[in-house]
């Protein structure tokens, strides 16, 4: 997940969990400030991440007489099933030339993402990242990245990595247990133009930045690991500046220490975390002490010496230690490497028909689920594995708790009674009890707690399971109101995962219904700074237990901040059966709210659910009423529990449009038919509600029995035609007009007459000025290009700088026409010249991408104004660099060939342009890329002069896309 709501400055700590980079990396996160017993102060930032609704929390803690920065991290998954996590902390720091990345001496290799390319450290001597640097490079060093890369430090045993300025001598250190913290990584824009387009992108004037990167249970990306159900990771960071020691080759919270050995000299340095009046430096060869001193060093004093080394001392025998009494507080002896081998890459898995055993298929579909690979479908591994075994255990259960997890409660049943079938066979207890333990999930979540309760005691029988397993059968508990039951078994669980803080939570919850609210009040504040300070739920507790203003403030403003974990809080009391705790807590966040014509819908439907179970039929029916009433926007329900709440709202009042709407939005990742089925509905009743229709669209494209795109179409017209419009609307709807073929001007049509709709997104004026290109309105649509200042996110797919080169490129082409060749001139050097308020993406080269076909048209252009030495150095540019028969660029190069005089080579090329197209043309392909063989098939034919040939290619192109600018342009050329 790259970039998905922009880019980010080039600064601070941004925290990616459970994936990088996070979807809410830019969204408001939970914040609290501690006072601390030693005079310091912590900051705890978090937040509930709605895609796996696990919470994450970073405790940033300065301690008096310190100079470093303590981050604790916590990580808890709060859901009933097992899930996986990524943790970098991603730390941005200023570089320049100067600038030097330190792994750990023990470290041999580098690694790339995924783990598909390993390369010597610190010098390589391989192509790495798409970089060359075969021929030996330093890569720690920032300048001798000239693009984008990024490098994972592989082999080391030392909790420490760096960055250092070796210009100013100053430098950032990360220190973390690396059994707990493995991950090591830098990540580089580059410091070559495309680095430097993004250091004006990132950050006003402060130049370049290089990111240093620490990943907690991962030493890569992507590296996931799972997390149990209600598990809770605590663990923690620290960093802090350094100075004036020439860099590190150790460092611990202390103290670092550099050591650097050369022509019979050695350099020692030493940097303190804290003050020491009375240090004691020493640095020996073997027995001989050559410094052995006594000083004052502190954070703002580092101490630096440089020694002779008597000859025949071989640096490996030197040691640099420092102390303070008796305690040393940091040493180092050179590393002395041995050689390894370079490690194993990862290769994609083979097709699962050619995967030998069922184990193979089983582990490589959850690796590919661990991983959440876009790449690997595990379903297509399994199901080859139910092929060959129907009752195979590991693959039933997987399936059952994939089933699960999308609240598809009944094959969710079906297959862990399956997988079950063969582990109890012959009445055995199974030692793996993992499908005993989601069976009685999967029960609970359908409805059927009675059911399930059998089956959660039996889990409980596994120590793997038993405190989920305990803390499920107090829920049930609760829901039958036998809370002495229900104290018993939160306590249980809580003897097994002390951690656990939704069952800490309900233990409360149990206190307080028992009417033992201090004992309440003290579980709740020693789970809250155990697992999670800001845990919302506790919050509600606390005020439940307390009623005190404070604890109702803290609470309603979280919830009203964040309407996303008062949903959970309402989520958790409906999994109890609380129903009325449930209505007091969000009875309170609406009391509070600035605003009550935008109280968030799902506090009324949980509010109407509660209710309902309460026997209190008006108030349900009011409740449910006022949920259709709240506004639509960026309500996006993300629980398995919201799905029973909006089917009982459905019943309740069948003419909500919204309820279907929203539950349509819960289940299509899970369940895309009834999704489906539940977006029509909602279009049929409030057809003037577009993003009804919108969905619809996209649910029509990705149906399972194929593309519907003229449904589609009609659905993305509906959408646009409503009286509130989206931008990105139109940008959907042109899409699948290119896919159709529909005519330009139609498209630009419907472009222009909703301008002012249009120009609020950058990707739906893109379109537009794609359209102006293709249809020949040159002027205007330089214009906009020229006029508006483009947003640039990573990862984005927005070809800006192509149109500009595109524009530029024909206009001078008609100035050729007209004889203007100083003017087509100035339009060729503008093409090649991409101003910056055009972003230029990884994807897409514009100009550089169509380097043959400018060198090819200047040259045109100088021979038309008489400059043919001018000329023949422009088509000798053109004809360098090799293209491939696969890009239109070779077409340009064999034109510049024959103007240089070269028709054989001109031919060839035209010939591979012909094979390349028609060898495209045999796979299947979607519509536009069949187009662009044709195209290239099309200049083939028009090099080699076949006009006939070349206009039948041509033809078909521009049928099949008609915004294919280039095959519009080739064929216009053609009597």
């Amino acid at each position: 997940m790259i970039g998905l709501i922009g880019a980010w400055m080039s600064g601070g700590v941004e925290w990616n969990i459970p994936h990088h980079h996070r979807a809410s990396t830019f969204i408001p996160v939970q914040y609290k400030i501690e006072e601390n017993a030693d005079g310091g102060k912590t900051v705890w930032v978090g937040e509930l991440e709605l895609r796996q609704r696990m919470r994450w929390a970073v405790g940033y803690t300065l301690r008096p007489g310190k100079a470093y920065l303590e981050a604790s991290v916590r990580i808890v998954n709060r859901t009933p099933e097992v899930n996986t996590m990524l943790c970098f902390a991603n730390l941005a720091v200023h570089a320049n030339d100067d600038y030097q990345v330190i792994f750990p001496p023990s470290t041999q290799f580098g690694v790339h993402h995924a783990k598909r390319q390993f390369t010597d450290w610190p010098i390589s001597h391989s192509t790495y990242g798409g970089a060359d640097f075969s021929k030996g490079v330093d890569i720690s060093w920032y300048k001798n990245h000239v693009s984008a890369n990024s490098v994972f430090a592989w082999n080391f045993q030392d909790d420490f990595f760096a960055g250092y300025d070796h210009g100013k001598e100053a430098g950032t250190m990360s220190v973390a247990d690396h059994n707990i913290v493995p991950g090591k990584k830098f990540w580089t824009w580059g410091s070559g133009p495309s680095g430097k387009r993004w250091d004006t992108t990132l950050t006003d004037d402060d130049g370049p930045y290089i990111e240093l990167m620490v990943g907690a249970y991962s030493d890569n990306q992507p590296d996931y690991s799972w997390l149990q159900p209600y598990e809770a990771r605590s663990f923690s960071v620290h960093w802090y500046p350094f100075r004036d020691i020439g860099g590190v080759k150790k460092a611990n919270l202390d103290a670092a220490v550099n050591l650097d050995v050369d022509a019979g000299s050695a350099k020692v340095g030493f940097y303190c975390t804290s003050a020491h009046s009375a240090a004691r430096v020493v640095l020996k060869a073997g027995d001989q002490a050559l410094i052995d001193e006594i000083v004052a060093i502190n954070p703002a004093k580092p101490y630096v010496k440089q020694v002779a080394v008597p000859p025949g001392i071989d640096e490996h025998d030197l040691v640099a230690s420092l102390w303070e009494g008796a305690r040393e507080l940091i040493s180092y002896r050179p590393v002395r490497l041995t050689f390894e081998a370079a490690p194993p890459v990862v290769t994609p898995p083979p097709p699962p028909q050619e995967v030998k055993t069922n184990e193979e298929l089983y582990l490589i579909g959850l690796r590919a689920r661990q991983f959440h690979d876009p790449n690997v479908d595990p379903l297509l591994y399994w199901r080859e594995a139910l092929r060959r075994d129907p009752g195979d255990t590991r693959v039933n259960a997987v399936l059952g708790i994939v089933a699960f997890g999308q609240a598809r409660y009944a094959d969710a049943e079906k297959y862990l009674r399956r997988a079950l079938e063969r582990l109890t066979d012959r009445y055995t207890t199974p030692e793996d009890a993992t499908a005993v333990y989601y069976l009685g999930a999967t029960l609970k979540a359908a409805g059927n707690p009675d059911g399930a309760y059998p089956w959660f005691y039996k889990a409980t029988w596994s120590q793997a399971w038993k405190a989920a397993g305990y803390y499920s059968l107090a829920q049930i508990a609760v829901s039958r109101e036998d809370f002495a039951a229900a104290l018993d078994f939160a306590s249980r669980s809580i003897d097994s995962n002390a951690l656990d803080v939704r069952a800490q939570n309900l233990r409360a919850a149990v206190l307080r219904h028992l009417g033992r609210n201090q004992e309440a009040l003290q579980v709740l504040a020693s789970a809250s700074h155990a697992a999670d300070p800001l845990d919302v739920r506790a919050m509600a507790e606390t005020y439940l237990a307390s009623r005190s203003e404070e604890a109702a403030q803290r609470l309603v403003s979280t919830m009203n901040a964040h309407p996303a974990t008062a949903q959970e809080t309402a989520a958790e009391y409906f999994d109890e059966g609380l129903w009325q705790d449930g209505a007091d807590v969000l009875f309170e966040s609406i009391a509070a709210a600035a605003d009550k014509s935008r109280i968030h819908p799902m506090t009324y439907y949980y509010l109407g659910y509660f209710a309902g179970k309460l026997g209190h039929s008006q108030k349900a029916t009011e409740y449910y009423r006022r949920a259709a009433s709240m506004p639509p926007d960026y309500v996006f329900p993300f629980q398995n529990e919201a799905i029973d709440v909006l089917r009982r709202a459905i019943q309740a009042n069948p003419g909500d449009a919204r309820a279907r709407y929203y539950l349509g939005n819960v289940l299509y990742d899970w369940q895309p038919e009834e999704a489906t089925r539940m977006w029509e509905a909602s279009a049929a009743l409030d057809p003037s509600f577009a993003i009804a229709h919108r969905n619809l669209a996209v649910a029509y494209m990705h149906q399972a029995s194929g593309a519907d795109i003229e449904n589609a179409i009609a659905e993305m017209e509906r959408a646009v035609s409503c009286e509130r419009k989206y931008a990105l609307h139109f940008t959907e709807l042109d899409e699948l007009y290119e896919q159709a073929g529909v005519p330009l001007e139609k498209r630009l049509a419907l472009f222009q007459k909703n301008a002012a709709v249009v120009a609020r997104r950058d990707d739906a004026l893109n379109r537009t000025i794609a359209l102006q290109t293709a249809i020949g309105q040159l002027d205007e649509a330089i214009r906009t290009m020229a006029s508006h200042t483009f947003a640039v996110a990573e990862g984005a797919n927005l070809n800006v700088v192509d149109h500009w080169a595109e524009a530029h490129i024909l206009r001078a082409q008609t100035e050729i026409q007209a004889r203007r060749f100083r003017e087509a001139l100035a339009d060729l050097e503008a093409a090649a010249t991409i101003p910056a308020n055009l972003p230029v993406s990884f994807r897409f080269g514009g100009a550089n991408a169509r380097y043959a076909e400018l060198a090819y048209w200047t040259g045109v252009a100088q021979e038309g104004s008489g400059d043919m030495r001018k000329a023949a150095e422009s088509w000798s540019r053109a004809a360098a660099p090799p293209a491939s028969g696969g890009s239109p660029q070779a077409y340009y190069q064999g034109l510049a060939f024959q103007k240089l005089g070269q028709p054989e080579k001109a031919q060839a090329l035209f010939q591979g342009l012909v094979q390349a197209g028609q060898d495209e043309l045999k796979q299947p392909a979607p519509r536009v890329r069949t187009a662009g063989s044709h195209y290239l098939a099309g200049l083939g034919y028009l090099g080699l002069r076949d006009q006939a040939q070349a206009k039948a290619e041509l033809s078909q192109a521009v049928r099949l896309s008609p915004g294919l600018v280039g095959a519009r342009t080739a064929l216009a050329s053609l009597p």
